[in-house]
């Protein structure tokens, strides 16, 4: 389920060139780029830059509120990137083609290393800094966002009270219901392990995927049994470290979101009226793909 995907906003669509064309507009143009177009610009039409650049509006006049504001969609965007790439990562590993699931949770890894970097755009914000426009905000808060709770669901954490602020928007509040009623990548994992002989209890297999999964012992002892072959063609090993690689990631990500918090608001309540920091450490105690890391003191 791709919720990020939106409808072209015109009918103007980038036009394919063959290499010959492409060979055949350089001899034309002697070298130098096309400066002259029939239509839109045809990185416009792709990008859509010119629409996205309008998507920005500060409440104030603060100049740092446009970091602040900058910032926080570009994250949108990388959750929004990541649960594409599990997605199909969760495909290929329903169908047995665990060698393709690596690719895409090698990029999800690398988009969650952008996710990180983004943070360095806000190092600069003091307290003073960041109530200078805090109370514009409202109600708003990060908490809200609806992309990262799919993020979240794609990975385990699971918990369905968290879909409840967004009963007012139809679509939504029926996507993130959805992500819930499937299961997590995790649980694709698990159900992978069971397919390639690891002996893992029914009721584990069979159970409710709307509630968070649980450590179980039975799937450490199959991981610790993975990683027992070091083999160069154990490919449910390249899985294990591939998931570790997005787990670590994602704990990362977490970690500099409540030093963030820490160093622009303290303690204070969140603007959505969570304990803020109190919140956030909570949080980072449920553990993205718990046996992964806890069969490593058996290894």
């Amino acid at each position: 389920m791709e919720t990020n995907l939106r409808e072209p906003e015109t009918s103007t669509t980038v036009r394919p060139l063959t290499a010959g064309q492409r060979v055949a507009r350089a001899a034309r143009n002697g070298g130098r780029p096309t400066l002259e177009f029939t239509e839109r610009v045809p990185y416009d039409t792709y990008v859509h830059a010119s629409t996205l650049h309008t998507l920005q509006q500060p409440l104030s006049d603060d100049p740092g509120e446009m970091s602040f504001l900058v910032v926080s969609q570009i994250m949108e965007l990388y959750f929004g990137l990541t649960c594409h790439e599990l997605r199909q990562a969760q495909r290929d590993l329903r169908a047995d083609r665990v060698w393709a699931a690596l690719a895409p949770l090698r990029r999800a890894t690398l988009h969650l290393e952008g996710l990180n970097a983004a943070w360095r755009g806000l190092r600069w914000m003091t307290p003073a800094d960041f109530n200078r426009f805090r109370n514009l905000l409202g109600e708003g808060s990060g908490f809200q966002s609806a992309m990262y709770r799919h993020l979240e669901f794609l990975l385990g954490l699971r918990d369905p009270a968290l879909i409840r602020p967004f009963r007012r928007q139809e679509q939504v509040h029926a996507d993130l219901r959805a992500a819930l009623a499937v299961p997590s990548l995790w649980d694709d994992v698990v159900a992978l392990l069971a397919r390639h002989g690891h002996d893992l209890p029914a009721d584990l297999l069979a159970r409710d995927v709307t509630d968070e999964h649980q450590p179980h012992p039975a799937v450490e002892a199959a991981w610790v049994r993975v990683y027992a072959d070091s083999g160069p063609d154990n490919h449910l090993r390249m899985l294990g470290e591939a998931l570790t690689g997005v787990a670590e990631e994602f704990g990362d990500w977490r970690w500099n979101h409540l030093k963030a918090v820490q160093r622009t608001m303290g303690a204070k309540v969140g603007s959505g009226g969570s304990a803020g920091l109190a919140w956030l450490q909570r949080s980072m105690a449920r553990v993205v793909f718990p046996e992964l890391w806890s069969a490593r003191t058996a290894m």
